[in-house]
């Protein structure tokens, strides 16, 4: 799998990655609605170990990386979950570094990324959840035409705390009114 957009290279992430990846998700403060955040270099490797080579296997996380195409730098990553009985499901999160934030990358990435769990893999439903106050992703899901679907209250213990989780959905034929 590698797909393109006008700015960026999307790949599966490889182990070589790894130093790039733990620049910008080892940012504490920037990755505060994050479940995780890298302490150190083995980490990020164990991370890398723990994702699922190919895409579209049930129940796992498929894991890629955002290269930016000028500079051929790692600038991201998306995590895509394949679940459910019958695998028509996916579930996203995405985290991009500080440094390319509020440029058009996230949604250019997401875009591309929402096509392909649609078009290629033929999946019917896409979900996002997020922190209620990480309100750049909830900016970015809602500009893309993801619907709110639930709130639940301190749902997840993450960072020593309970925090809520907003759950955004979208479904192919909705996507493909808006494309």
């Amino acid at each position: 799998m590698k797909l393109e957009t006008e700015r960026l290279i999307i790949r599966p992430i490889k182990p070589d990655d790894k130093y790039e990846l733990f620049d910008y998700r080892s940012d504490a403060e920037s990755n505060k609605y994050q479940g995780w955040v890298p302490k150190s270099i083995a980490d990020v490797e164990l991370f890398i170990d723990g994702v699922s080579k190919h895409p579209d296997e049930p129940e796992t996380w498929f894991q890629v990386v955002l290269i930016e195409k000028e500079r051929q730098k790692l600038i991201g990553d998306i995590g895509i979950h394949f679940f459910g009985k019958e695998n028509k499901q996916a579930e996203i999160g995405f985290t991009l570094s500080k440094a390319y934030q509020k440029k058009g990358y996230a949604k250019e990435s997401v875009e591309r990324i929402i096509d392909y769990l649609f078009e290629d893999l033929n999946k019917h439903r896409i979900i996002a959840s997020t922190d209620p106050q990480n309100e750049n992703s909830i900016g970015l899901l809602e500009k893309i035409g993801f619907r709110k679907e639930a709130h639940f209250i301190k749902s997840l213990f993450l960072n020593d705390h309970w925090v809520d989780d907003v759950v955004y959905a979208m479904i192919e034929d909705d996507w493909k009114k808006l494309h």
